[in-house]
């Protein structure tokens, strides 16, 4: 890099922290404006804020290094998400607005009553805040530090400062970050985010476009793949017998990891944005846009790249390393440090995301909840921010105790799994009680655990889903049946606070005389379509740029039955 590039990647830290200090006043008005927007942000602004939250400095990485071990088909990892992202557009975007929660973990007394409510809230709101959360600040972290690596300016660090040098570059990006999410709260986040994701993708399109350009196009990318002998990794499923991707493990993303893991029905930063939006329809809208932004429109970058670096170096030995040498022999000056400011600003987009997010579990569901009920919306604000310098500490420890992406995006999938199944039953299910949630959250995240000791010999990771999903299952049920259902009282009060469909509430239904915005059967309805109409556009646009005709074609006819579908099924006006 040269001073045009730095000049480049200067200007832009610059004017983050000028609208976080633009934005400060906002968020000093107490918790609901600090941790979400005082539910005032618009849905377009909410939406690309979720995408630009999962667009960090890791994700192209872990793309062209999974995309290097198990081809396109690999990606499935977490495409197998998009399934329960659909569930949240039409069955939990609007219940979780109508919640009208600062955190996820404030619902657990909201659903449930009484000491084991309380008792799950602080666990959950202790486990996320802190280790779950800490360890996704630190595999962030990491990608960075592999960027830094690859740039190789740690001449720009002082002789003075002692221990690693690599360390000190992330420490101090982390204080920036800190300092203007610090300031500005959750607006000053979702504001720097919409024009952080504008220039991620840029980026990315810059990187692909180049090292495309130098092969010789898209003809020639492809021809290459297939010359170096890695032609079944331009499939969009794998084979059945393939050694890149274990056809176990891919049944597993397809059957298990959408439904089990801890965020199935939304979860954690997500349900912090739909709770900042103005409305409930604000909400599903942020959810849908969510949808495209992610799935649609920034994966085949992300896999072009990747596939280009799996041509022009077969043969390295951390293939994550891929992108950023990509980025060193293509860009030009200047174009070098718009796409390195571009990681810088999804670095900074994730961290600035988890740091406010995991701060609000321990002032709103910790500390306010347990320790002062009483406190001053002041002194919550002020705690807020030093909650931040704790996480972001204990995320840079992280950061210097892993060295491949790849493995710790699935070690944070694999101890998240088991708890899903509960969180989505919660919501239509009114049998489901406090204690089954604490179990299933408890007994996979030890399964998970056990599960990486060397007694196990090396587990892969499909049948270690598999083994966490089913054993948590073989727990929090008995749990549930041999512990005593919630009371009438708090079912009642949950069900005219959120009115979720589902002949479940029947009961509540005729007790109260609430009925919900629409009906259980239909939402389903709309999600399927929807899933026809999310995969059959991402799978078109990958058909065509991969000059795949018929998968193109038929994938396009896919997603207009899903449109039709949902044209058949619109979303009803919610009832007073």
């Amino acid at each position: 890099m040269i001073a045009l590039d730095w000049w480049v990647v200067g200007l832009y830290m610059a004017g983050t922290l000028a609208v976080g200090i633009w934005l400060a006043r906002r968020a000093s008005g107490g918790m609901v404006d600090f941790f979400v927007s005082g539910r005032s942000l618009p849905w377009w602004l909410a939406g690309t804020s979720m995408a630009a939250t999962t667009f960090s400095v890791d994700t192209p990485l872990y793309v062209t290094g999974l995309v290097a071990r198990r081809g396109i088909a690999g990606n499935w990892e977490w495409w197998a998400f998009a399934l329960s992202h659909l569930l949240l557009i039409y069955l939990f975007a609007r219940l979780w607005r109508r919640a009208e929660v600062v955190t996820d973990a404030e619902l657990t007394e909201i659903r449930y009553g009484g000491r084991p409510a309380a008792v799950l809230r602080g666990s959950r709101a202790f486990l996320f805040a802190v280790p779950i959360n800490c360890i996704a600040i630190g595999y962030v972290m990491l990608a960075m530090r592999k960027v830094i690596e690859a740039l190789d300016v740690f001449e720009a660090v002082p002789a003075w400062l002692p221990g690693d040098e690599r360390l000190w570059i992330v420490v101090a990006l982390s204080i920036f970050v800190m300092v203007y999410a610090g300031i500005s709260g959750l607006w000053g986040v979702v504001a720097t985010d919409f024009f952080q994701f504008g220039l991620a993708m840029l980026g990315a399109l810059l990187v692909a476009g180049y090292a495309i350009g130098d092969i010789g196009g898209l003809v020639a990318l492809k021809e290459g793949v297939i010359a170096a002998g890695r032609e079944d990794a331009l499939r969009f499923v794998p084979r059945p017998g393939s050694p890149d991707l274990p056809m176990g493990t891919f049944l597993a993303y397809l059957g298990i990891q959408w439904w089990a893991w801890r965020r199935s029905d939304g979860g954690g930063e997500f349900v912090q944005r739909m709770s900042a939006c103005r409305t409930e329809r604000d909400a599903e809208r942020a959810a849908w846009l969510f949808n495209i932004l992610h799935y649609v429109v920034r994966a085949w970058p992300w896999i072009l790249a990747a596939l280009a670096a799996l041509v022009l170096f077969p043969d390295l030995e951390d293939p994550e390393m891929g992108y950023p040498l990509l980025m060193l022999r293509y860009l030009p000056a200047g174009v070098l440090g718009i796409v390195v400011a571009s990681f810088v600003a999804a670095f900074m987009s994730t961290v600035s995301t988890q740091i406010n997010w995991g701060a609000s579990y321990l002032v709103n569901d910790l500390y306010s909840r347990f320790v002062n009920p009483d406190a001053s919306q002041r002194k919550l604000v002020m705690l807020g921010r030093l909650a931040s310098v704790v996480i972001v500490a204990a995320g840079g420890v992280a950061a210097f105790v892993a060295n491949d992406i790849g493995t710790v995006f699935r070690f944070m999938i694999a101890i998240g799994t088991g708890p899903g199944a509960v969180l989505i039953l919660r919501w239509f299910w009114p049998r489901v009680n406090a204690w089954a949630e604490l179990a299933s959250m408890l007994a996979g995240f030890a399964i998970a655990l056990l599960s990486y000791l060397p007694l196990w010999g090396g587990m892969g990771f499909g049948l270690r889903l598999t083994v966490t999903a089913v054993g948590a299952a073989a727990v929090w049920m008995p749990v549930m049946w041999l512990t005593p259902p919630e009371s009438n009282e708090t079912l009642e009060g949950f069900y005219r606070r959120v009115r979720p469909g589902g002949p479940g509430w029947s009961r509540f239904r005729a007790q109260t005389g609430l009925e919900p915005d629409a009906p259980l059967r239909d939402d389903l309805a709309r999600t399927f379509f929807a899933a026809l109409l999310l995969f059959g556009a991402m799978f078109a646009l990958g058909g065509a740029l991969l000059l795949e005709p018929v998968t193109a074609g038929i994938s396009a006819v896919v997603a207009a039955i899903g449109l039709a579908g949902l044209a058949r099924y619109r979303t009803r006006e919610v009832r007073p």
